[in-house]
């Protein structure tokens, strides 16, 4: 695409390209000034001029400063990278930005908005690797809800098996893990873990998420496995769901017990001697 040509109403990607580059003539810098002002190759901000780059919230931040436009750039960025969400994810998205209470329960694996960078790339890569460090972007900014000011409460139920569930190996699991428990004392973001002792419980019948808002009615959202998302605010499937969850609390860990859990397992099984051990198991193996 030349830059010529760029059309600012193709997408919030394209407008955002097109007010970057705006302001940037308007400051008389060429893209190789600009990028040696904020530290960023000439070449990227080509690319994001363009629309074939993702910007992120630090080159936005830093345009933003150099070029004096009043925050603008930064708060284009979270209309763009909700924009490139999976379609059948961005309402799902939307309802997490807008609600005031989020209660979730993950049967195998960390929720999205308590994801690390690396473990998130491992998820999102699992089958596609395409478009990689751009759709892990998009999935880590969705955690800048907690940012802004009134974030939501957030209440995660996470199963035990998504401690043991190694995605991204033991150095991804050791910061995953490390990052559950850097919430330890944030009340607005409170994690609970439902141990592998509580048996047959309420969540058998798969994850799902509880939205609460200020003035409109709750809705209840759950994931098909073929990439669709199903929200529903019928009423009856909002209580039953509702009591699910309540269950859920009951049966799981208290948020000081979860905590301790989940450094236990992060010491046991992702612990540095582990690798270790693992490495010299190895180079006997090698040896023989």
């Amino acid at each position: 695409m030349h830059i010529n040509t760029l059309d600012p109403g193709a997408s919030p990607l394209d407008y955002y390209g097109f007010e970057l580059r705006r302001y940037r003539e308007a400051a008389g810098l060429t893209q190789r000034e600009l990028g040696a002002i904020i530290n960023y190759t000439g070449s990227l901000i080509g690319q994001i001029e363009t629309a074939r780059k993702l910007p992120t919230q630090a080159f936005s931040d830093a345009v933003d400063a150099a070029l004096g436009t009043g925050g603008l750039l930064s708060r284009l960025l979270q209309l763009v990278l909700r924009s490139q969400l999976p379609t059948w994810f961005q309402q799902a998205a939307e309802l997490q930005a807008r609600a005031v209470e989020i209660l979730s329960f993950e049967t195998h694996m960390i929720h999205g908005l308590l994801q690390t960078e690396a473990y998130a790339r491992a998820v999102l890569g699992a089958m596609d690797q395409s478009n990689l460090d751009d759709r892990t972007t998009v999935r880590l900014a969705r955690q800048s809800i907690f940012e802004k000011k009134g974030p939501p409460v957030f209440w995660a139920i996470l199963s035990e098996a998504a401690l043991y569930q190694e995605i991204g190996g033991p150095e991804a699991m050791r910061g995953q893990l490390t990052g559950l428990l850097a919430h330890e004392d944030n009340p607005q973001i409170n994690i609970q873990i439902l141990p592998f002792s509580a048996g047959a419980h309420a969540g058998l019948q798969g994850s799902f998420d509880l939205y609460r808002f200020e003035d409109d009615p709750p809705i209840v959202y759950t994931e098909g496995y073929g990439g669709s998302g199903h929200p529903t605010a019928d009423r009856a499937t909002v209580n039953k769901c509702s009591l699910r969850y309540d269950h859920l609390q009951a049966a799981a860990l208290s948020i000081r017990d979860s905590a301790e859990l989940i450094r236990r397992v992060m010491e046991e099984r992702y612990g540095e001697q582990r690798d270790a051990d693992a490495d010299s198991v190895a180079q006997v193996q090698l040896q023989r």
